[in-house]
């Protein structure tokens, strides 16, 4: 089995941590340089860094921010946001970001994931994916979950692998802060869809549900939360000690 991943996620807006239900109401958490440094120190394997507002407000990403974040931090990280271009690649990579995440650019410019790929590698490039059932189908949502591009998610998901994209992060829309459990269902889709590495993100509520998407769906690679860890609901060594005692490997 491999070893599973534990990643906190930043939403940040207007410069702070932000988090809601949903993709909607959105309440102020923390700064996102305090709580990076508090993730590295505490044993995250990686941190996710969204700018999330930066698509639908039309404008590039908070570097300043970005690069406070990066400085005070030891593991990976992500960094997504308003990505559209190979110069935002360029200019978040700058700032100390080692994966950069595309979702609404890609969606506008599918050529972009190509391009990145080729210029810095497929390590580098992370789809991003909201998701959310409509009638019966999962669709593609844009700019934070506020738009339905009316594209099937599974199709996308595995064009743009195929275009270059080395690992996906699926955000259930559905699941989103409502702390009932990762979207199992979609989940499992997803990764029976790519050979490449899938993080689940949406809908943790406890140390258990991480035990569940870990049992269900034993070739995930990663579990990504936001709320159960900003809020102190779940402390990361606690939940990486209980993966271990069910038989689920992680990074100690």
């Amino acid at each position: 089995m491999i070893t599973k991943r534990i990643i906190p996620c930043l939403d940040v807006k207007d410069g702070r941590v932000v988090k809601g239900i949903n993709f909607t109401n959105l309440n102020d958490v923390s700064s996102p340089v305090e709580l990076g440094k508090y993730y590295s120190d505490c044993g995250a394997d990686e941190l996710v860094f969204y700018d999330i507002t930066a698509s639908s407000e039309g404008r590039k990403l908070f570097t300043d921010i970005l690069r406070q974040v990066a400085e005070q931090i030891f593991i990976p990280l992500t960094v997504g946001g308003g990505i559209n271009t190979i110069e935002d690649f360029d200019r978040v990579l700058k700032c100390g970001a080692d994966k950069v995440s595309v979702n609404s650019g890609a969606i506008r410019d599918p050529d972009l994931i190509g391009r990145a790929a080729e210029k810095y590698g497929s390590q580098c490039v992370v789809l991003s994916v909201d998701v959310k059932r409509v009638d019966g189908q999962f669709h593609v949502f844009a700019k934070g979950g506020r738009e339905d591009t009316g594209m099937e998610a599974l199709g996308w998901i595995r064009d743009c692998v195929a275009r270059g994209a080395g690992e996906v992060v699926v955000n259930s829309i559905d699941t989103d802060g409502v702390k009932g459990g990762f979207d199992i269902e979609l989940l499992k889709l997803v990764e029976a869809a790519v050979d490449v590495p899938v993080i689940a993100s949406g809908g943790a509520g406890s140390i258990e549900d991480f035990i569940t998407l870990f049992r269900e769906i034993p070739d995930m690679d990663a579990g990504l939360a936001a709320s159960i860890f900003h809020f102190g609901q779940v402390k990361i060594a606690d939940l990486k000690r209980e993966l271990h005692r069910a038989g689920i490997v992680v990074r100690q």
